[in-house]
């Protein structure tokens, strides 16, 4: 083969015709007739692929039959205008190399449409879809669009713990991590697993938040942002939950809950854009076989301000729903938790549009959130979207020492691994608070798609770690 340099495929189909090319990807097509096939070549780097038309007058016999879809492969040729319709330029090839053949019989992804569920099955192979490779660059682009923004605002980008021994949520829900040998536990004297005996010298587990340990960075640097892996290990096979997904949790000293509010919705509607501006080939590929309401709703975020509504007025207006004879599945009253079907109710039909829920009851909300003069509410903040429902969760932080401990004290939580956490009130407490977008929540949203494993390379879920 001719030394040419590879082009990737999404830089050939921008290119002026005339030149000698060299293509490299996988075979997503093949048809043709007696005289001329035609491929279709992709190579990861676009929703696009390019046509490969070859004269099989000019290439032994035996060579196409062995280029079947997902084989892989390298063509040297001519760029040329194409004839066709669907793209501006195509590759007469003059050389054609086969890197890795494809067993037709027992390629796992075939040219008829096969389901989500399928393809998690084999999710090692998935990615060589176009839909999975158009949700996985949107992914790559947003990761990006999450560091650039917080640099440009000066944030500090903190590396917190995956191992931890604090339960930030209170929860409970958490992997353990362990080096002792499960077939011989030590025990202490009162028959409880002696965690002295294991590598930390105490019960550790898997993060479910960076917050706590985010929290020291903002009361140190001013402002900062974590992203990275978190972990539940609570057992929930819903479309919206997984045990292993990534969250961005910024804490910023000097912020009331306004400011937390501002920041929310300046980020997300970055974010947004950013997609827009940077992933609209992928973005257009899955609004148009998936979801043709998916650019409106984008960008129809980005245009309205969001609801800023307290939870006591929310409640009202869904109690309201209901006496007009709207069925929810779960009751609604002033206390409790609201669910994704009530959430979604006020930001999709009452308001038609993004809702910012703030003054949450405190007994529903985690021991770090500020108490409101009321001592019954907290200043907690939701952001609510379309479809979604929560997809950032936040608060002004409790600043006052005493209030704090008292409210550790009342929920009977063990002070021994928050010690260190109580000290950012000792020693010299300022007004603080932040939040945490789930990046795959976030994904769901800007990629239309409606279950959360499929906006994650291998997703890890109850009685599912392949791969």
């Amino acid at each position: 083969m001719e030394k040419n340099i590879r082009t990737k495929v999404k830089d050939l189909l921008l290119q002026e015709p005339g030149q000698v090319v060299l293509a490299k990807g996988w075979v997503r097509t093949k048809r043709g007739n007696k005289g001329i096939a035609f491929i279709a070549l992709n190579d990861g780097s676009t929703i696009n692929n390019i046509q490969i038309v070859v004269d099989k007058t000019l290439f032994p016999e035996d060579l196409l039959p062995r280029i079947t879809t997902g084989a892989c492969i390298g063509v040297t040729g001519t760029l040329v205008e194409s004839v066709g319709s669907g793209q501006a330029v195509e590759i007469q090839a003059r050389e054609i190399e086969i890197y890795g053949e494809c067993d037709p019989m027992r390629y796992p992804l075939q040219k008829k449409d096969t389901s989500f569920e399928y393809l998690r099955s084999v999710a090692h192979m998935r990615m060589r879809t176009n839909t999975f490779g158009a949700v996985l660059r949107i992914r790559n682009q947003m990761a990006f669009a999450i560091h650039e923004y917080f640099h440009g605002k000066g944030f500090v980008y903190l590396h917190t713990p995956l191992i931890t021994a604090s339960d930030a949520e209170g929860a409970g829900q958490m992997f353990h991590v362990t080096t002792m040998d499960l077939d011989n536990i030590p025990k202490n004297k009162k028959g409880q697993v002696d965690f002295t005996k294991d590598f930390f010298g105490k019960e550790t587990s898997l993060t479910v938040s960076g917050q706590l340990e985010g929290e020291l960075g903002a009361t140190a640097l001013g402002e900062i942002y974590t992203f990275g892996p978190t972990f539940r290990a609570e057992n929930s096979n819903t479309p919206r939950h997984l045990a292993e997904f990534w969250m961005i949790e910024p804490e910023m000293a000097f912020y009331d809950i306004n400011d937390n509010m501002d920041l929310a919705e300046d980020f997300i509607k970055h974010l947004v854009q950013y997609a827009l501006d940077h992933c609209m080939d992928d973005i257009r590929f899955l609004n148009d076989r998936y979801d043709n309401e998916l650019i409106d709703r984008l960008k129809g975020v980005i245009s309205t301000d969001f609801v800023r509504l307290e939870y006591t007025e929310g409640i009202k207006i869904l109690e309201q729903a209901v006496a007009d004879g709207v069925q929810f599945e779960y009751p609604v009253s002033w206390g409790v938790d609201l669910q994704s079907e009530h959430e979604r109710y006020l930001v999709e039909k009452h308001f038609g549009k993004p809702v910012i829920l703030t003054g949450y009851p405190k007994d529903i909300k985690a021991f770090y959130m500020k108490q409101n003069e009321d001592g019954k509410t907290v200043r907690a903040m939701d952001v609510l979207f379309p479809k979604i429902g929560e997809i950032i969760g936040g608060s002004e932080r409790e600043a006052s020492l005493e209030k704090l401990e008292n409210r550790i004290d009342e929920l009977k939580m063990s002070r021994k691994n928050l010690e260190w956490y109580i000290d950012t009130r000792r020693f010299g407490s300022c007004p603080h608070s932040g939040f945490g977008l789930g990046f795959e929540r976030l994904l769901l949203f800007v990629t239309g798609m409606t279950n959360i494993r499929d906006v994650i390379p291998f997703p890890r879920t109850p009685k599912n770690a392949e791969f």
